[in-house]
C-alpha cells in the first residue's frame, strides 16, 4: 500500500486531533496524542442490533480508543477479526498497546463501515464515485466526507461547529508544515461536512459517532 504525502498529512491531522489538547499551552494546534481513549464517554456504545454477530461482552465498553478512535461493538468486533485480536471481549487492548492502537487506526482508515459505502481512504483519494443521492446529500470526495465517515454526527451535519473546525484547522496546519499548501484541500464544500447528511445516522437519539 502506497500512501502519498498528501494523504499522510491527512492521517496525521486526524491522529493529532484525536489526542486531546483542550487546556494545552500554545493553543489547539500545538498539542496532540495526549490521550489514547475517550475521557468522558457518555455511553458504552453497545448496539444490540449486532448481538448475533458482535455481541457485547459483559462489563465491556466500546467508547473511542486508539490513534483514530473506533467506537461501537461492531467496529471493535470487525477490527479484531481483521487484526486477529479479541477486541470484542477486550476493547481495552487498544489503549494498552500502542502498536495495536495504530493498527486499528489504519484498519479504520482503509475499511468501509458498511457495504456500499467508501472507506475514508477511498473518499479522500478519489476512488469513490458519489451516487446521485450522495450529491444531493452534499457528500463529495475529499476531506469533508472523510470526517463524515470517521466521526459521523459528532462533528458533521451540525453546521459550522467548533469540533469540525478544529479538525479542519489541524489539516490545514499540517498542509502548511509539509509545504503542500492549504489550497490543495479544495473548495469549501469539499473541505467541510457542516451541511452534509450523515453516511451513518445514529440508530437512536443517544447514539453518536460512527
Amino acid at each position: 500500500m502506497e500512501i502519498s504525502m498528501y494523504e499522510q498529512n491527512l492521517i496525521i491531522s486526524f491522529v493529532i486531533d484525536s489526542g486531546g489538547y483542550g487546556v494545552a499551552t500554545g493553543g489547539p494546534l500545538a498539542w496532540g496524542l495526549c490521550y489514547n481513549k475517550e475521557m468522558s464517554p457518555s455511553q458504552d456504545y453497545c448496539d444490540d442490533f449486532y448481538k448475533l454477530t458482535y455481541p457485547c461482552a459483559p462489563g465491556a465498553a466500546y467508547y473511542g480508543r486508539g490513534a483514530i478512535p473506533i467506537y461501537w461493538n461492531y467496529n471493535y468486533g470487525a477490527a479484531g477479526e481483521a487484526l486477529k485480536v479479541d477486541l470484542l471481549s477486550h476493547p481495552e487492548y487498544i489503549e494498552q498497546n500502542a502498536t495495536l492502537a495504530f493498527q486499528a487506526a489504519i484498519w479504520r482508515w482503509m475499511t468501509p463501515i458498511k457495504k456500499g459505502q467508501p472507506s475514508a481512504h477511498d473518499a479522500f483519494v478519489g476512488n469513490w464515485k458519489p451516487t446521485k443521492n450522495d450529491t444531493l446529500s452534499k457528500r463529495y470526495p475529499g476531506f469533508g466526507s472523510t470526517m463524515n465517515l470517521l466521526y459521523g454526527d459528532s462533528v458533521c451535519g451540525k453546521g459550522d461547529v467548533d469540533e469540525m473546525n478544529v479538525i479542519i484547522s489541524h489539516y490545514q496546519y499540517y498542509l502548511d508544515l509539509m509545504g503542500i499548501g492549504r489550497e490543495q484541500a479544495g473548495p469549501h464544500d469539499v473541505l467541510t461536512c457542516a451541511e452534509q447528511e450523515l453516511f451513518n445516522p445514529p440508530s437512536s437519539p443517544a447514539a453518536s459517532s460512527s
